[in-house]
């Protein structure tokens, strides 16, 4: 099921920070859907100034709400140098963050489970992929390598998808 959200906080994304998602129309906030999730990978190449993943970014904040798991903000935030941090900070409140709610986390077993004697899945991108399947969003990332798991949609789609 895809959600929908109160597009008012978010604004449009770049590595200075967001700007201009979700204007208000007559007074009347206008509601996004949440179509995408970033993975930290992605996040960390805007927050470095990518070009070609800022571009991706922006297009997909122009059809949704791009949205991120809290185990993003962590790695993130963990890795971000204290001069970084308040533009880190800026860049997440763009972004819709979703909780690691009571499905996630038994579909993330799930693919643990399944997974740790072929490929040893990590912690955190299990929770990540159960996060995208959970809310039917295609996951966005340069690592697709780390997402083995079945009904994942990656974003954008590779050749034959």
């Amino acid at each position: 099921p895809s959600r929908s959200c109160d597009a008012g906080r978010h604004q449009q994304l770049s590595a200075q920070g967001p700007p201009g998602h979700g204007q208000a129309d007559s007074g009347k906030v206008k509601m996004f859907r949440l179509t995408h999730l970033l993975d930290s990978d992605v996040i960390i190449w805007v927050l470095r100034g990518r070009k070609e993943t800022v571009r991706l970014v922006e297009e997909i904040a122009k059809i949704g709400v791009p949205a991120c798991s809290p185990l993003s903000l962590i790695e993130v935030l963990m890795g971000a140098k204290p001069e970084e941090e308040e533009r880190t900070r800026k860049f997440f409140s763009a972004l819709e963050l979703l909780p690691v709610d009571r499905a996630i986390a038994e579909k993330a077993t799930e693919y643990i489970k399944a997974y740790q004697d072929v490929k040893n899945p990590d912690f955190v991108d299990a929770i990540i992929a159960a996060t995208a399947v959970v809310h039917d969003l295609a996951l966005v990332t340069y690592n697709r390598r780390h997402y083995p798991m079945p009904g994942i949609r990656f974003y954008p789609p590779t050749s034959g998808e």
